[in-house]
């Protein structure tokens, strides 16, 4: 998979190599469908705080939240 997003032009890569992923190797996922795939991001969201203090890193202060919760509810009806 592609390296961390810094830009939205990477970002869209990132989840385009992200689908890719899911296509190829879906059926090995632990969250392998949309149900529990969306499940296990907002467990993660929640729990994100501990999981950079488990990697000894400092969370993103101004990530866009608005941005990426307008990017997957549009995801729902976008062609």
């Amino acid at each position: 998979m592609s390296q961390e997003p810094r830009s939205r032009e990477e970002l869209a890569t990132f989840l385009r190599d992200l689908h890719q992923e899911f296509r190829a190797r879906g059926h090995e996922w632990e969250n392998n469908t949309l149900d529990h795939f969306l499940a296990a991001l907002a467990a993660w969201v929640d729990d994100s705080p501990g999981a950079y203090r488990n990697r000894e890193e400092q969370m993103p202060p101004n990530g866009d939240w608005a941005f990426m919760a307008r990017a997957l509810g549009a995801a729902a009806a976008y062609e």
